[in-house]
Order: C-alpha cells, then sequence, then structure tokens
C-alpha cells in the first residue's frame, strides 16, 4: 500500500493530480483545497490507498488531519471517496471539526453531494464515533465532563470530535493559547491545536 509521494507535481486537472516519481506518473485524486494549496515543483502527499476489483485508487492530502478526516468521513453510509473530497473541498478540517463540535447542519449542507438527510447522518454517527475512539490507556472514554464555557474548551471539544485523544489535544491546545493570548477566538485556537498535533 502506497502511503507517500513525494514528487514532482506533473499535472493538475479537476479534482485530481498527477505526480512524477523518478518517472513514474501517479494519479492522485485531492480536495480542491488540496490541489490549490500544492506548491510547483516538488510536493510531498500523503496518501490513502483504496483497493477495489476494478481499480487501485490513491487519495491525497497536505496535512494528517485532512487524511484523517477523510478516513473517518467514508465510514458513514452514503459516504464515498468522491463525497468525502466533496466535503474536505467546502470545508477545511478546522470548520469540520467545528461543525460536527456545534451540530451545525448548514455548514456540511454546503458540500457538493450533501443534501440535509445526509448532513444529520454525518453529524449523529460522526459524534459517535468521535466519542467511541480509545483513549491513551485502551478504553473506551465515557462522553467528555462538562469544562467550563468558552473558546478554549470549544476547541478542546472540537479536536476530541476530530478524533484526538483528550491528553494530546489538552497540551497542544494549551501551548496555542499561550502563544495566540487569552482572547484568541475558536477557529484560531482550533487551527493552532491542529497545527502542534500535526507535528
Amino acid at each position: 500500500m502506497i502511503a507517500r509521494l513525494r514528487g514532482v507535481v506533473d499535472s493538475l486537472e479537476e479534482g485530481r493530480c498527477v505526480i512524477d516519481v523518478n518517472g513514474v506518473g501517479y494519479l492522485v485524486f485531492c480536495s480542491s483545497r488540496t490541489l490549490a494549496a500544492l506548491p510547483e515543483g516538488v510536493a510531498t502527499l500523503l496518501i490513502e490507498t483504496q483497493v477495489r476489483e476494478d481499480a487501485i485508487s490513491l487519495y491525497g492530502f497536505l496535512t494528517a488531519a485532512e487524511r484523517g478526516w477523510f478516513r473517518l468521513l467514508t465510514t458513514v453510509q452514503g459516504v464515498g471517496a468522491r463525497v468525502a473530497l466533496g466535503i474536505l473541498s467546502a470545508l477545511s478540517p478546522e470548520q469540520l471539526a467545528a461543525a460536527i463540535a456545534g451540530q451545525d447542519k448548514a455548514a456540511l449542507t454546503r458540500a457538493p453531494g450533501v443534501g440535509a438527510k445526509l448532513a444529520l447522518r454525518l453529524l449523529t454517527e460522526l459524534r459517535e464515533k468521535a466519542g467511541a475512539l480509545p483513549s491513551a490507556g485502551g478504553a473506551v472514554p465515557p462522553a467528555l465532563p462538562p469544562a467550563p464555557p468558552g473558546p478554549l474548551a470549544d476547541a478542546l471539544s472540537a479536536l476530541v470530535n476530530l478524533g484526538y485523544r483528550r491528553a494530546e489535544a489538552e497540551p497542544a491546545l494549551a501551548r496555542a493559547a499561550a502563544a495566540l493570548g487569552e482572547d484568541a477566538p475558536l477557529d484560531a485556537l482550533i487551527r493552532a491545536g491542529l497545527k502542534a498535533l500535526a507535528r
């Protein structure tokens, strides 16, 4: 299975690109957000490989957070790779985390192929799956205990719903809050926390 590609961006098309690795061109499907952020020349993409009877497809991501969301989205009934990429084109990982945490159905329906019914299923299933992810000790954590209200607590909830363990999300957000200041807005905290976790 291919997990990562590093090579020259040979060509860009809608929804996909060709990465030339030592003379071999790999066709990689990406969100429009990833395609727009690809550098000229050499690029590195994290790869999710899907093998079916009739095809081997490569899906590329610039960040671990985006790949994590792709994996999580495609576990939901009715969400295939194409719809997942459409959602990731419409919403960044930070925006997705905030939408799931805030149960914001309207945000999800901005993505192509996502109607009200699928948006509701995404909100329900992703919230349940995020809550059932194993903790550091391997046990399934209970629902999060109430945290003091405020952007920091909301950011922590968003990162936990995204699939990060509370034990790793808390220090990342503490560093983000220290760097950004006490009055940092929610989206900035989530973005900085994700950046710290991706390192």
